[in-house]
Order: structure tokens, then C-alpha cells, then sequence
């Protein structure tokens, strides 16, 4: 899939900027733009504030776009007339991965990945194998990332143990169910939560299907005649931090994992296709995806992970992103030290160090024992 996608990348010395699947948004106007996303602004005030953050946008799309040894591109997409605050506030905000695991008592112990990691294969895409990996998702202008990463895990990890094509998951009922007592990630729901709350729920209650208890965006109550249970879980692992062996051989050989990264820079919210390679995104860690798989195009430069993100089709490639993965012993370093300014437990401050691009490496994790509940129980109880 992503050697269709990348073609022409192996030629990065080329004269031309294009990447395919990019588009040529010198002439872009607000007009269309408005009528591509079927925009509506309640007020000429407002319709002129957003043509201005649009303009500011647009140019360094435009300028980005331009370079000609670049590995991605950007593009206009919903976000595009949101200043940054305003789209970190819609779609992104959860905590840190060291806060939020020692508050967890409930974090079960990472086993030793014993394949070595030239033994791995080179490439892995849990696309490809039919029935893992569902449509990807959108959580709206809702804190809700760390349900749908948690839904997405459990879904495949139920296709993998069953065999059977992934059932469609209910991350509504997480937000509007899930318990957060301690604050982890924000206060629970759309205020934010974490992918291990999450697991630790659904080994008591299950989790239903999408048709069951439909997704709203918003918390709400929790509404237990909706919950029809058809996953289960035993319990979940929590992968060592910043350990890029852990990773990547967790997600070669159990399947699809649930991680954590830095996605609230401007560079993250326009990108649209490409392996992305901007280390504009830094060191906050505020957002859950899942990580489906991993591969090279040719060359070091261009090895990458495969990131299914929550924010629709429309954002980045089909709503995939393909970060750039350095290997082993070689992924860059930073430090987020302000982890208590909205996405730390509370009452913590303490800095914390992440590894990877965009922090890919720094909280990692994903359900064990998965089983689907025997269908015939839940057509009794239907």
C-alpha cells in the first residue's frame, strides 16, 4: 500500500517538489476552500476572521510544499482555518506516559521480546491482512483519542485471537463509561483519559459494538442498557518506555498497538502524505493513535511506522500517517518538562523524557487474553 502511495520518494535529488498524491495550492483560494469543506461562518466578523487564520495557513502549506528534497507534503484539510490553540483544544489533550504510569496499579508487566530484531521482518502492515484493522475513525471535537486508540487495539486484537473480521467497537461507551478517578489524562470522556484506563474497564465490562452504542462526541452518562458486550479482555501490557526493540517487535509479532505522540504542531495537523520527518512536532505528548505496522521505501532515511490516527479520511493519507523511524539505538530525544500545563495527571510536574519522532516510542501498550462473547449470549440478551 505505502509503495504505492511514496513512488517517486527513491528520487528525492529530483528538480520537481511534487510527491504523489500532492496537490498544487499556489492558487488556492479561501472561496474554495470554503466550498470544498462546506464551511458555514455565523457572522461576516467571523468569516473574515477565519479567511485571515486560512491565509497565514495556506502560505506556509505553500511554502512547505515548495522545498524540493522534502519526504512529505502538507495540504488543506478541516484544521486549516483553526489557529493552533484551537485545534490542540478540538483535537488532541491526554497526559504524560510517566505520570500516567505510576499512578496505574493496574499495569501489567511487558514480557521479554526475545526475536532478535534482524530477525523480524522488514515489512509489516496489519492492513494487509483482511479482517484485522478496521475503517479508520473520527473522534470529533472531543478529548476522546484514548478511546478510540483502546477500541481500535481491542478490535484487532479480537480479528488476530478469533480469526474472524474485527467487529466495529463502541468507543462512546468508554468515554461515557470508563472510570478516571485519579484524573489521569483530564477528567474522563472528552475531557480526556488514558488507553490503560480503557483496558482496565473492558476486562470487567466488555466492550459493545459501534450499532449498540453509537458514537456522540460527547461524554454524557453512562447508559448500561446500551452495553451489550461481544469483546473481552484479561488484562493489558504496558511496553517499556522509549524502547524501540519493545515496539517494534510487539507490533511484528502480537499485532496492532496502542501508543501515544506529540500531535499538536501546526506541521502535524496540515500533513497529508510522504514519511513525515519534521521535528516541529516536539516533545508534549497529548495524543493516542494506533500503530499498525512499519516498512522501509529504500533507503534509512525513509524507514517509517505506520500511525492510524482518529481525525476521519480526510486528514493526512486516507487518515494514516507514515512517521519516519531511524532504528534501533538511533531514534532522537527530548524532554517535555511543563507535563503539569494540561496533559499530566494532577499534581504532576515532574519532566519527563520521550524518544522517537513525535514521542512514538514513549507510551506504548495493548489488551492481552482478547475473546469475543459468544454470539448466541448475546442474542439472548438483545
Amino acid at each position: 500500500m505505502l509503495a504505492f502511495t511514496l513512488i517517486g520518494l527513491s528520487g528525492l535529488a529530483a528538480a520537481t517538489p511534487n510527491l504523489l498524491g500532492e496537490r498544487n495550492f499556489v492558487d488556492y483560494t479561501f472561496t474554495q476552500y470554503i466550498s470544498e469543506f462546506s464551511k458555514v461562518y455565523d457572522t461576516a466578523d467571523e468569516r473574515n476572521k477565519r479567511a485571515a487564520i486560512f491565509a497565514a495557513n495556506h502560505g506556509r502549506i505553500v511554502a512547505h510544499n515548495a522545498k524540493p528534497r522534502k519526504t512529505w507534503y502538507m495540504t488543506v484539510n478541516e484544521f486549516t482555518d483553526l489557529t493552533n490553540e484551537e485545534f490542540k483544544k478540538q483535537r488532541t489533550g491526554r497526559m504524560s506516559a510517566e505520570a500516567r504510569a505510576a499512578r496505574l496499579t493496574e499495569t501489567k508487566k511487558a514480557p521479554t521480546f526475545h526475536t532478535p530484531i534482524a530477525q523480524l521482518p522488514d515489512e509489516i502492515d496489519w492492513r494487509d491482512t483482511e479482517g484485522v484493522v478496521t475503517k479508520v475513525k473520527n473522534q470529533g471535537s472531543c478529548g476522546s483519542c484514548w478511546a478510540f486508540s483502546a477500541a481500535e487495539s481491542l478490535e484487532s486484537a479480537a480479528a488476530i485471537a478469533s480469526g474472524e473480521a474485527a467487529p466495529v467497537l463502541a468507543p462512546q461507551q468508554l468515554v461515557s463509561c470508563s472510570p478516571n478517578p485519579k484524573h489521569c489524562g483530564g477528567t474522563g470522556g472528552c475531557d480526556g483519559s488514558t488507553q490503560e484506563l480503557a483496558f482496565s474497564y473492558t476486562e470487567t465490562a466488555g466492550l459493545s459494538l459501534e450499532t449498540a452504542y453509537p458514537y456522540t462526541a460527547k461524554t454524557g452518562t453512562c447508559k448500561t442498557d446500551k452495553i451489550v458486550p461481544v469483546v473481552k479482555n484479561e488484562g493489558f501490557v504496558h511496553l517499556p518506555k522509549n524502547n524501540y526493540s519493545a515496539l517494534i517487535s510487539a507490533v511484528a509479532t502480537i499485532g496492532p498497538i496502542s501508543i501515544s505522540i506529540a500531535a499538536s504542531s501546526f506541521e502535524f495537523s496540515a500533513y497529508g502524505g510522504g514519511v513525515f520527518n519534521s521535528d516541529g512536532c516536539g516533545w508534549v505528548e497529548d495524543h493516542a493513535v494506533q500503530l499498525v505496522g512499519y516498512g522501509a521505501t529504500g533507503g534509512i532515511e525513509e524507514d517509517y511506522w505506520i500511525v492510524r490516527n482518529s481525525w476521519g479520511t480526510g486528514w493526512g493519507d486516507g487518515g494514516y500517517m507514515y512517521l519516519r523511524r531511524y532504528g534501533d539505538g538511533k531514534e532522537p530525544c527530548g524532554t517535555d518538562d511543563k507535563p503539569g500545563d494540561g496533559d499530566a495527571c494532577e499534581g504532576d510536574t515532574k519532566p519527563i523524557k520521550l524518544c522517537g519522532l513525535c514521542g512514538v516510542l514513549s507510551d506504548s501498550s495493548y489488551p492481552t487474553g482478547v475473546k469475543l462473547v459468544k454470539q448466541e449470549v448475546v442474542e439472548e440478551e438483545a
